[in-house]
């Protein structure tokens, strides 16, 4: 039998469809502060409910991928507002959410994600760790389903579809340690609260890798960001980009104390790549090397990674599906930066909010005679045209975005509605629907520009020299070439190759995981001062919900909060 696709056919999108078979949401997981309420009493009873393979792969693999985006607060890795993304760029020296007189103050939130203020009681962090625990939880839930059902299936389909949903565990874990560190590691849908146990991260960074090296050689080496049966799919390459993920970060994950100033060496780390024994900087290259092999490539023109229909790159990994007829995923970003007077002269509504930090203009040239190349195309700034007519304000003077003028609080400020650079990046969509929200870009998750810094990065690492693949990036914008000695490229304090992560892969949600990896998240910097006792690193560790501890006592807090 054909492998399923939950978004396409060969050639063609067709519409997503929401799967409405046992999904037995019911069951309550206090272990992790999230009760899934759905109620699936009118669901077919197990028995009739999965008569083929067809269901049976649309109910479980299938389902899955409708929560790799979203349409409301806290769902979809990115998109939409309060959640992942939102975690990993707004407490950075990437983008703040100004406030902005009576607008953008939302109980002091964003000011205290840029502040790093943030208490256990915060509700984006409940919300986005039960967003999380949610699909693991439904990953567990339908591995179960497929075994109690693999009569259906051939014994390379069965183990083919656990592989995806494996992988896909494995991804949702990813984030979860990531932001939260010490996790737990749930395996099957009925764990009780007093049987799980909370993981060091290092054990949750042994368990994802495991995971995804057992997985992938059962999955499809397809472009999962092309159409096709493996449109956004969990496909061998995703796995690889995530794998190199986990190891350029292994320092960090393999740290059980990031409060003791002591890292441990990545060099002095073991892991098996097809057999060899590498360290981390070694099985890293391993990894980024296997997706050049299967043909991943830069795109000659940047901006095609995010044109409309990007489903056409050489250099997306993984995306989410985005069009405004098929699917309900959203992409606010482009809506909540754009001042309200930009948004009308696309005839569309809007938030005035998201802006680059100065920090971040500053890096890319911003002011000088030499600007960096993907400035013009990453952001909104000086007086602005739409359709080649200059958009106005309400005042009939044209609408000027003043980069250097941005402030935390901006009220009371002659620039608060107007200051800041405002996100572009990804080519708007005229013709979107909900106010640009429902647009026909995918969203870019994974790209091989990322893959290629990585390379460079794990060279530097293990001691040699990653210029080549630095500069395979700038080239490619037309940027003249850089030759940097590791101590460089590493330096915490002024590294080039973190500004060149922040030039090229700006509004793609891996700031945090960049400053943190080299030492920078928690200290002062753009109109950041560093907050009380930060000097430890403890925030770069988000603290586990309140919520969350006041349902399981086996659970501990993270240090410092």
């Amino acid at each position: 039998m054909m492998r399923l696709t939950a978004h396409t056919t060969p050639t063609t999108k067709r519409r997503r469809r929401t799967i409405l078979l046992p999904l037995y949401l019911s069951v309550c997981l206090p272990l992790l502060a999230s009760c899934l309420s759905e109620d699936p009493r009118g669901a077919l009873e197990e028995g009739t409910a999965y008569t083929d393979a067809t269901v049976l792969e649309l109910g479980t693999v299938a389902d899955i991928y409708n929560y790799i985006g979203g349409n409301s607060d806290s769902q979809g890795l990115q998109g939409t507002s309060r959640g992942v993304y939102d975690l990993n760029t707004f407490t950075t020296d990437e983008a703040m959410l100004p406030t902005r007189g009576g607008d953008w103050y939302d109980g002091g939130l964003w000011q205290g994600l840029y502040l790093h203020t943030w208490t256990p009681s915060e509700g984006i962090l409940g919300d986005t760790w039960n967003y999380l625990y949610k699909v693991i939880m439904l990953c567990n839930l339908h591995l179960e389903t497929l075994e109690a059902n693999k009569h259906l299936l051939t014994e390379s389909q069965l183990e083919a579809d656990k592989a995806e949903l494996r992988s896909a565990r494995a991804l949702f874990y990813f984030y979860t340690m990531d932001l939260f560190g010490r996790i737990p590691i749930v395996t099957n849908s009925s764990a009780s609260a007093d049987k799980v146990k909370q993981s060091s991260r290092s054990e949750a960074f042994r368990f994802i890798i495991d995971e995804l090296q057992t997985c992938v050689p059962l999955l499809s080496t397809d472009h999962s960001s092309m159409e096709g049966n493996y449109y956004s799919r969990i496909t061998r390459p995703v796995v690889y980009f995530l794998l190199a993920k986990m190891l350029i970060n292994a320092e960090i994950y393999a740290d059980d104390d990031w409060t003791d100033s002591v890292v441990p060496d990545g060099k002095a780390m073991t892991f098996i790549v097809d057999g060899e024994t590498m360290n981390a900087w070694e099985a890293c290259i391993a990894y980024c090397d296997k997706l050049e092999g299967l043909g991943y490539r830069l795109e000659e023109d940047f901006t095609d990674n995010f044109a409309l229909h990007n489903e056409k790159s050489h250099e997306n990994i993984f995306t989410i599906p985005m069009d405004k007829y098929l699917y309900a995923n959203q992409f606010q970003n482009l809506f909540r930066s754009r001042h309200y007077s930009h948004g009308s002269a696309l005839g569309m509504d809007a938030w005035n909010g998201t802006s680059a930090t100065v920090s971040t203009m500053k890096a890319f040239g911003y002011g000088t005679e030499t600007p960096d190349t993907r400035m013009p195309l990453s952001f909104y700034y000086g007086p602005l045209y739409v359709n080649g007519a200059p958009v106005l304000l309400e005042d009939g003077t044209q609408l000027v975005y003043e980069p250097m003028e941005l402030r935390l609080d901006l009220s009371n400020s002659p620039y608060e509605k107007t200051a800041g650079a405002r996100m572009k990046k990804y080519e708007t969509d005229q013709t979107a629907y909900a106010d640009g929200k429902l647009q026909s870009n995918d969203i870019v998750l994974f790209r091989y520009a990322d893959v290629l810094l990585m390379k460079g990065e794990a060279l530097y690492r293990n001691g040699g020299d990653g210029s080549e693949y630095i500069n395979k990036v700038r080239k490619r914008v037309n940027m003249p070439p850089v030759t940097l000695t590791a101590e460089e490229a590493l330096d915490a304090a002024s590294s080039p190759l973190l500004d060149e992560r922040l030039k090229e892969l700006v509004w793609e949600g891996w700031r945090r995981n960049d400053l943190i990896r080299f030492h920078r998240f928690h200290t002062a910097y753009d109109q950041r001062p560093q907050a009380a006792g930060e000097e430890n690193a403890f925030t770069t560790v988000f603290p586990i919900p309140g919520g969350v501890l006041d349902h399981n006592a086996n659970l501990t807090q993270n240090p410092g909060y």
